[in-house]
């Protein structure tokens, strides 16, 4: 039975991918931060082996390259969401939203490349719509996802001599703790910025804020991305992205087609930037 790593496999989108797939006949390695939630994706199936993995761990990335010998697909799958202002989130919060979203997909697919390529395997990055259409006080993790897509891109190119596919899955909102936790999360990022960047972005906050609860209502079900992470792996020619939803995919379009000002003025009327301060 074909072999899959997964990362962030612990809740939300991994944790769906990780049942799904272990459903569908493939032998799953779910990479976990927590040995009870590796516990609990045991018990649900008996095709799941939890792996001990925090990808932004060097260590770990690197006995992890060692222990497994076989591997037909990875899903780059972990990720958090910082928010607030680009002036104001400070620069250390900021590599470390890069440290997760971006480096650590990194390490793990050049630590796994190598199994891949003896069994011309599949490479999957849950992205996010966010990682094509930036948005005001979402800048923290556009920037993390903006990256992961340039880099799949690159090896999508790059890989193709040795037949693995390469494939970014791009959901909106997804109903998982991400945003469950939304405002509470805002808050905490918000009262990290230095006092004058709260002061300044009062305004702002406030707006964005407002526009939690519409995203949280627009969620849509975690398995939708799951669904669409294994068609990306069990596609005979996999497409270079998917968006989940139809309301992303119409969006998607919409944005790429439109004037800049007219899509800037939307997004800020969306997320509740005053027009002058």
């Amino acid at each position: 039975m074909p072999k899959v790593l997964i990362t962030g496999a612990s809740r939300g989108i991994g944790r769906a991918t990780s049942l799904r797939l272990a459903a569908a006949g493939w032998d799953v390695l779910a990479g976990v931060r927590q040995e009870a939630d590796g516990d609990a994706l045991v018990a649900a199936s008996s095709r799941i082996t939890p792996v001990l993995l925090d990808i932004t761990d060097a260590e770990q990335v690197v006995r992890l390259a060692d222990e497994v010998t076989e591997l037909d697909a990875l899903v780059n799958n972990a990720g958090v969401a910082m928010l607030g202002p680009m002036e104001g989130i400070p620069v250390a919060m900021l590599r470390a939203q890069m440290e997760v979203n971006f480096f650590g997909h990194m390490a793990v697919t050049q630590a796994l490349l190598p199994r891949l390529r003896e069994s011309r395997g599949r490479i999957v990055f849950t992205s996010s719509l966010s990682g094509r259409i930036a948005t005001p006080l979402t800048g923290p993790y556009n920037a993390s996802k903006f990256a992961l897509e340039g880099a799949a891109d690159a090896l999508r190119m790059e890989l193709k001599p040795w037949g693995i596919g390469v494939s970014l899955v791009e959901p909106a909102q997804i109903a998982t703790d991400l945003w469950a936790n939304a405002e509470a999360d805002f808050d905490a990022y918000i009262a990290a910025m230095p006092l004058a960047a709260q002061e300044l972005y009062a305004v702002h906050a406030a707006g964005f804020r407002k526009s939690i609860p519409l995203s949280q209502k627009l969620a849509a079900p975690v398995d939708k991305v799951a669904q669409s992470i294994e068609k990306a792996l069990a596609a005979r020619r996999p497409r270079a992205r998917y968006v989940v939803g139809a309301f992303p995919k119409a969006q998607a379009t919409l944005t790429g087609a439109s004037p800049t000002p007219v899509v800037d003025l939307i997004l800020r009327k969306m997320t509740g930037v005053p027009p002058r301060l």
